[in-house]
């Protein structure tokens, strides 16, 4: 009787969410065109820390009026409230399609790459597609083949950003977009809130570290294969605290491996789980990151001056054809700058110990040189859209 309760449930919030979507579909479409001026679009909660500042800055300093649109029903964006914007919800699917399809706006800002190559096209109507970075990373080897071709704008959070997009349009002969060199709200937000966490209370154990492994995700990534298993037992064996923050897709695409993690050490009171990727608690919390080829650890690293061990797990790689840009990822040339690489089998124990002595000051350094505009990012986006 339960199990029938709990399918009816779900089956009336899909029902309602469906409703909800098409209910969005049409209000933005009802909207008159000065309304339309500029939109956002989220592919869901986990993205709104990517938007929330550009979102923010603009209405504060703008008198535009902006939509708000998202493909997830609890979206933090959603609920923002302000006489010049308009939120909706459109879901996933065929109705999303249809909307992109027939979207009227002058700017839609995304962080969504593969623009036009799967079913997300560009509109029937001349809209400026704006692509504002989600990772640090470079542009080339993480990211399918012509992710990018499709944008009118390219927002550079970095100096690579900018020589790796050029770089893509010489080699396949591409009109030559508009890039702004933007910086990157996410980490502005996350430096920010550094003084919020200062007063927050260390571990009293200097030999205990609370560290958070937060990897990527892939068939070949460090949860998906039988070392994230291993490494959680090792490090929880050596004394330290865990905090596990699997990447959303290897949540969705990896459940069992997840869940066998957790149901093992549920028990032990020095482990934790974390099943968003939204939220900034753990990252200031922690000590010490463990990653693989996941742009968050250069958010760690960046924002925090915090070290991260890298595991030798296989290059992530969307892009067959990478090395046609003879350009070295970022996310390859800087690992033993913020921090050390594990092959997996020598002591984890000693790398934890040698990547404390990673010095601050040179990972500061290494954001200024990397990262453009620390602290103005959302500033320069609303000049860039004016």
């Amino acid at each position: 009787m339960r199990e029938n309760d709990d399918f009816e449930k779900l089956e009336m919030k899909k029902f309602y969410e469906s409703l909800k979507a098409i209910l969005g579909v049409i209000n933005f479409n009802g909207l008159p065109d000065e309304q339309r001026q500029i939109t956002f679009y989220s592919e869901g909660k986990t993205y709104w820390p990517h938007l929330e500042g550009l979102l923010t800055e603009t209405l504060k300093k703008t008198d535009h009026s902006v939509c708000y649109i998202s493909s997830s029903f609890d979206d933090p964006g959603l609920v923002v409230e302000h006489p010049n914007l308009n939120t909706f919800f459109v879901g996933m699917g065929f109705l999303r399609d249809y909307f992109f399809q027939n979207l009227n706006t002058n700017i839609m800002v995304m962080t969504m790459p593969d623009l036009h190559n799967f079913q997300i096209r560009r509109s029937r109507h001349k809209v400026h597609y704006i692509y504002v970075q989600h990772s640090l990373v470079s542009l080339h080897m993480v990211y399918r083949h012509g992710a990018f071709d499709h944008y009118d704008t390219i927002c550079a959070a970095c100096p690579h950003h900018v020589e790796e997009i050029r770089a893509i349009e010489a080699k396949y002969n591409l009109p030559r977009k508009n890039v702004v060199e933007l910086g990157y709200s996410r980490l502005d937000s996350l430096i920010e809130k550094v003084k919020d966490c200062q007063n927050s209370q260390p571990i009293k154990n200097k030999t205990q570290k609370k560290i958070l492994i937060a990897p990527s995700w892939g068939v070949k990534g460090v949860i998906e294969s039988e070392l994230g298993k291993s490494l959680v037992e090792q490090l929880l064996n050596l004394g330290h605290k865990i905090i596990l923050r699997p990447h959303p897709q290897t949540i969705k695409f990896a459940q069992h491996k997840v869940d066998e993690i957790k149901n093992q050490h549920k028990k032990n009171p020095s482990f934790s789980f974390e099943d968003s990727v939204a939220g900034q608690e753990s990252l200031h919390q922690s000590d010490i990151m463990v990653s693989d080829w996941s742009g968050a650890a250069l958010e760690y690293a960046f924002a925090l001056n915090k070290p991260v061990i890298f595991c030798d797990v296989p290059r992530k790689v969307n892009n067959p054809y990478y090395q046609d840009i003879e350009i070295e990822p970022l996310e390859v040339s800087i690992r033993e700058k913020i921090g050390v690489i594990w092959d997996g089998e020598s002591s984890i124990s000693e790398l934890v110990e040698h990547c404390e002595k990673k010095s601050k000051r040179d990972l500061r350094i290494l954001k200024d040189q990397h990262v453009f505009n620390v602290g103005q990012s959302d500033n320069i986006f609303v000049e860039s859209i004016e």
